[in-house]
């Protein structure tokens, strides 16, 4: 690295030490949403709008403050205005308030989007933009309706989720096509109750099917609630499930005081709040990945209290929320956590990365965290999130970016225990590894993109990013090289590599940055990643490019983060890590690249 290099990246590295908490890992920001403050202070005046004035107060306060120049509101406060975080804001703006400013305001907006606020007319506008995905869709249609937009007889018009498929064994949930996500079963219960209740045409069988299923799904829902008694430890699903109870005669039991207590504990001091409490298991692994060929940045203390934390909040049991087994790991070390397909390979990557000196020390965490991978891989040979073979929608079924980080996990893994377990073992790992590369060579675009699932860019005309997708596989791909197997399947995963540098060479903005896809606007996170996966396969002018404007678009602007992450089927955020963790990733990769040319 050149002196200036090395200033830059040594100042990002203390920058990312001074942001671990207390016990030595990382919790990360997540950005603020409107989408979140709507739905949290709605449930707070329904629980109690007298003893709840000044939590709802401030988060008007909040809202009106953070309203675009359009009037609308988007997912992050950096996000364009969409009509269902508008049409939310406006619902909660009128109940609680009324707020007669931010219904001006929030309602020119959506009369701009063709939206009349007082006609039935928004429910097949909304329901068409989710379409068979009811995840998102019927919750706020109901939340609307019990906020009097356009009132409570528009439940005649909501569809109705079938709660009480709820109550069926889990086993039986692949096969009923249900209309919401694995991760969405609190939405299906308490929206659901909240449907039942006020719909007036009700099929008679149905209606007493129904009625039977109330009571226990009820118990369900306290089932599967954690102890902190946020549901995924999610703002705007708590919320929901809490405002749906009260208004369907529920305020009094447990899981709504519980959950009520959740959303008063989780308000930002500004009035706001995020999407989800934190992503510290996700953060702190990108933050490893982003120094682990840097030594001398962790001491081996760190490194210790790390792996320390990283072990403990391994999921040990059955999980409660969707029946699944031991060894994986979720997105965040509170309770509502659910073990993933992306952070249990990466938090398996990391532990190797920490422990390189003295691997048997996670050994059997490790093994454990690929066994339950492996479990969840689908019959198409791909990764999805939480369940295996849960459905037909977009956010429960196999997807490229996932399935890369488990191909790493699964190579580095074989390759660092080859000594230490079975050959039978060892067959089963490279089985599912096979799978996996075929998948993604089936699902490789013949221009060489893979799109990931939990990502996206607003700025795209279908808000997808190939980008970020081909540039997170492209690089698990190119570690994978140096293991055993990498080696063994050399040619496949070249050709692969070389599709997707093509790709990505193909849609390099003029002024050397990468945006979500070509002629898109650059970010600190998708040029980083770009460059990350092309040094290691050469492309020197074209990564020279992409440092030369990071460097001046950090030095200018800071390390301003992108709402380029999805959450809760379509829902915008940004994190504060992932600019920074990015960058250093890439800061570190390029120049050892240049350094094995001999040109660094």
């Amino acid at each position: 690295m050149n002196s200036h290099t090395k200033s830059q990246h040594s100042e990002l590295s203390t920058l990312l030490l001074q942001k671990r908490n207390a016990a030595g890992y990382w919790e990360g920001r997540l950005s603020s949403s409107a989408l979140g403050v709507a739905v949290a202070v709605t449930a707070l005046h329904f629980y109690d709008a007298t003893a709840n004035v000044s939590e709802i107060s401030s988060g008007l306060n909040w809202l009106e403050t953070n309203t675009n120049s359009d009037g609308g509101f988007g997912d992050s406060p950096t996000s364009q205005s969409n009509v269902s975080t508008s049409l939310l804001c406006y619902a909660a703006a009128k109940v609680c308030g009324p707020n007669e400013n931010l219904l001006l305001k929030v309602g020119d907006y959506l009369r701009s989007q063709n939206i009349d606020v007082n006609s039935e007319q928004l429910i097949p506008a909304i329901l068409d933009f989710y379409k068979t995905d009811r995840t998102f869709s019927v919750p706020i249609l109901t939340m609307c309706a019990l906020c009097g937009v356009p009132g409570k007889e528009a439940f005649d018009s909501i569809p109705q989720l079938p709660f009480e498929l709820s109550l069926l064994p889990r086993s039986f949930y692949s096969m009923l096509n249900l209309s919401v996500v694995s991760y969405a079963i609190p939405a299906l219960v308490a929206v659901g109750i909240a449907i039942f209740r006020f719909k007036k045409k009700k099929n008679p069988l149905m209606r007493l099917i129904r009625e039977a299923s109330v009571k226990k799904s009820l118990t369900l829902l306290r089932n599967i609630q954690p102890e902190s008694g946020g549901y995924l430890e999610a703002i705007p699903l708590t919320a929901f499930v809490c405002l749906c109870l009260i208004e369907s005669g529920y305020r009094d039991l447990e899981v709504v005081r519980d959950g009520m207590a959740f959303l008063k504990r989780t308000q930002r001091e500004d009035g706001s709040w995020p999407i989800d409490i934190d992503l510290s298991t996700w953060v702190t692994t990108l933050a490893v990945k982003s120094i682990k060929n840097q030594p001398d940045v962790f001491n081996s203390n760190d490194k210790l209290k790390l792996t320390k934390h990283l072990l403990a909040i391994q999921n040990k049991t059955i999980h409660p929320f969707n029946g699944t087994q031991p060894g994986g790991w979720g997105w965040t070390s509170y309770a509502g956590s659910v073990p993933d397909g992306d952070d249990t390979p990466g938090t398996i990557l990391a532990l190797i990365a920490l422990n390189q000196e003295n691997p048997e020390l996670i050994q059997n965490s490790g093994l454990a965290g690929l066994k339950w991978l492996n479990q969840l891989q689908n019959n198409d040979g791909g990764f999805p999130t939480f369940s295996r073979g849960w459905g037909k929608l977009p956010f429960d079924q196999s997807c490229s970016d996932l399935t890369g980080h488990a191909i790493l996990a699964m190579a580095k893994t074989a390759h660092i225990f080859v000594d230490s377990i079975s050959k039978k073992q060892i067959s089963g790992i490279k089985k599912s590894f096979v799978k996996a590369i075929i998948y993604l060579e089936r699902h490789q675009d013949k221009t060489g993109f893979w799109l990931p699932l939990w990502f996206g860019n607003q700025h795209t005309a279908d808000h997808t990013n190939p980008v970020y997708g081909t540039a997170r596989v492209t690089a698990y791909l190119n570690e994978t090289l140096n293991t055993q197997f990498g080696k063994e399947y050399a040619i496949i995963l070249k050709l692969m590599i070389d599709r997707g540098c093509g790709y990505l060479v193909s849609v390099q903005n003029w002024d050397g940055s990468w945006g979500g896809a070509k002629d898109i606007k650059g970010s600190i996170e998708e040029t980083s990643l770009a460059v990350t996966a092309l040094a290691r396969n050469g492309f020197q002018e074209e990564c020279s490019s992409g440092m030369n404007w990071l460097a001046e678009k950090t030095e200018s602007d800071g390390l301003v983060a992108a709402p380029i992450g999805l959450y809760f089927a379509s829902l915008w955020y940004d994190e504060e890590m992932y600019p920074l963790t990015a960058y250093l990733e890439c800061l570190s990769t390029y120049h050892r690249c240049l350094k094995a040319n001999g040109k660094g």
